[in-house]
């Protein structure tokens, strides 16, 4: 069995601040008796042990209670995208067959099947509840569906099991202070908030909760040291180490580090972090895996740039169908933080075969055993029988002083099947002719794009990552 993460937190260190908003903070006995309201409404509303329902809402205390009251309650929580269409959330929610939709803003589900209910609402009045003090390892704590950055979403169960695996394997490779604090500004609704939310109470340490990602703000914090760690992607970084530049601030010596994920990093971004005072290591892992499966160890940070680390403690990576080192292949992850499979249209898909999680991404080992992510798959560029990995030119084209993102994607060719094209946010004017010489600089012949764009902003999901496929419809 395993303790309720919270009620046992509260019994080692009640009076320790466990979250914090804005100006406003909790304790973590304080956060008890307020998801313990939450409980009371669930109950209400029939929700039991077992009971599969959908939470919608953004990054507030109230949404973090929530999250909380239906681990007490020992519901499987659907945790919905708040950047999906009204289609989009009426499809998982089907797919999933919940009963129950929990939301602060009944607006896009004004047509679903399931019971609708808000939770700002004014709550029902408090009363004694009963609630579950322990779980099982195998029971299902989460689901969360895919990105869809490559096909129809996938609801992925993610189990106590599971979320408790993730974050022991994390604290294992990054250590703990009592005084951590992780800034959040990733939505809890993904598997990067949400694992962060389970870290800092089973660690005892503090989740400094944001609304969103402000690259000012969250500069300011780390610069006055009022956090010490926090959770980024290309994108959030390259903003984050943009205003420090311009600011001509430092990280205070209190802040820790930056995991890094989403895809690779360019080694170029980790450098300019080094000279802002940001520690960034690189990490690797999905939502089939509550999150990381490998991260760099901070003593790599200098040595191994642009690697993912090594697997964390209990985990294993293999790259298929090869063991030698420098070899491209796909990425398969085992260990207790893989899921243990899906819901509704893809519950009948295998989620590891042999023991081992395909993930779909393309990468390799060094001598050394570091793992370094290449690229997805699925976004994988086949021109004239050559394989060309977008995330290379990217990170080309990044290089470049006057170029704040890049991406890039395969278009039809006549000729050659595929051929790259590249779309860019600038920072600053450049001529196109520009960075076309920068490609050709760094890069073969077959792998410089075929065509430059100029576009205001890149395509992301919730979590900032870059969606290639739609990228691909751009040209059409």
């Amino acid at each position: 069995m395993r303790p309720n993460w919270l009620h046992r937190r509260v019994r080692q260190t009640p009076q320790r601040i466990g979250l914090r908003f804005g100006e406003e903070q909790w304790t973590f006995e304080q956060m008890e008796q307020n998801v313990l309201r939450y409980v009371t409404l669930l109950q209400t509303y029939g929700v039991r042990e077992g009971t599969r329902i959908a939470l919608y809402g953004q990054a507030t205390p109230s949404f973090v209670f929530l999250i909380h009251a239906s681990f007490y309650v020992g519901a499987e929580a659907v945790l919905l995208n708040c950047r999906l269409t009204a289609e989009e959330l009426a499809f998982q929610i089907d797919d999933a067959d919940v009963s129950l939709v929990v939301t602060e803003d009944v607006t896009p589900f004004e047509s679903v099947s399931a019971r609708v209910v808000s939770f700002t609402d004014r709550l029902p009045a408090e009363r004694s509840v009963s609630y579950r003090t322990e779980w099982e390892a195998h029971e299902p704590a989460t689901i969360m569906y895919t990105s869809g950055t490559t096909g129809r979403p996938k609801g992925v169960i993610q189990t106590y099991g599971n979320h408790e695996a993730n974050a022991l394997a994390s604290l294992l490779n990054l250590g703990l202070a009592p005084s951590d604090s992780w800034l959040v500004t990733v939505p809890l609704f993904h598997i990067s908030g949400l694992s962060i939310l389970v870290r800092t109470v089973l660690y005892g340490t503090t989740l400094h909760l944001t609304p969103r990602f402000d690259e000012e703000e969250s500069a300011r914090l780390i610069t006055l040291g009022r956090v010490t760690m926090m959770s980024v992607v290309t994108v959030t970084l390259e903003r984050l180490v943009r205003v420090m530049e311009r600011n001509r601030w430092v990280a205070h010596e209190r802040f820790r580090l930056v995991l890094a994920g989403g895809g690779p990093i360019p080694p170029s971004l980790l450098d300019r972090a080094e000279r802002v005072g940001i520690v960034a290591l690189q990490t690797y892992g999905m939502t089939e895996t509550s999150s990381q499966t490998a991260t760099l160890a901070i003593e790599e940070s200098k040595r191994k740039v642009g690697s993912a680390g090594k697997p964390l403690f209990w985990n294993d990576v293999m790259i298929d169908g090869t063991d030698e080192p420098y070899t491209y292949g796909e990425i398969c992850i085992r260990g207790p933080h893989v899921t243990p499979g899906y819901v509704g249209h893809a519950s009948t898909i295998d989620a590891q075969r042999d023991g081992w999680f395909h993930t779909g991404d393309i990468g390799y080992f060094d001598e050394e055993g570091f793992l370094y992510v290449v690229d997805r798959r699925n976004d994988l560029i086949i021109s004239g029988g050559e394989n060309i990995y977008p995330a290379e030119i990217e990170h080309v084209l990044m290089r470049h002083e006057a170029v704040r993102e890049a991406g890039v994607c395969g278009v039809p060719s006549e000729e050659w099947g595929e051929v790259p094209v590249a779309y860019v946010v600038l920072e600053e004017d450049v001529s196109l002719d520009i960075l076309k010489r920068q490609c050709e600089r760094h890069l073969a012949p077959y792998k410089r794009p075929k065509q430059i764009v100029v576009v205001d902003e890149l395509p992301r999901n919730a979590s900032n990552k870059l969606l290639r496929r739609e990228l691909k419809t751009w040209g059409n």
